[in-house]
């Protein structure tokens, strides 16, 4: 093969690969899962998804306090809807006490990520988890 059939043969595959990559989403179809914060613990404090499956995480803080939910590796591989991408920032998540925010995302490859409370102490008195993508 030459090599310019060799470059062209390469680039059709990346371009196939980009489109799979970038697939329109039915967010409609998001299974509705959801973590509950609450004084020193989340639940469940193990969060089981499937790879490439969309969600809509219900986060509920059930205490009066603040709490975040801090998934640095989790959320920089997942692909989040747009419209609720400005709902996690620096890696996490902030809810006021009582307070219940929806975030729409499609979980990343496989793998198991760490989540914590990233407030003073937080994490240390048990506030502390992960997620698991199969």
């Amino acid at each position: 093969m030459s090599r310019w059939k060799t470059v062209a043969a390469l680039a059709v595959l990346a371009l196939g690969l980009s489109a799979e990559a970038q697939a329109p989403i039915d967010w409609n179809t998001a299974q509705p899962l959801t973590l509950r914060l609450s004084s020193f613990k989340f639940e469940p404090s193990d969060v089981i998804l499937q790879h490439g499956v969309p969600y809509d995480l219900h986060f509920e803080n059930a205490s009066s306090g603040s709490h975040d939910f801090a998934a640095k590796a989790f959320f920089g591989q997942a692909r989040i809807k747009p419209e609720d991408q400005a709902k996690i920032r620096d890696d996490r998540i902030e809810l006021g006490g009582g307070e219940t925010v929806h975030v729409h995302l499609v979980a990343p490859s496989p793998g198991s990520f760490k989540v914590r409370c990233t407030h003073f102490m937080h994490s240390a008195f048990g506030m502390t988890g992960r997620i698991v993508v199969q």
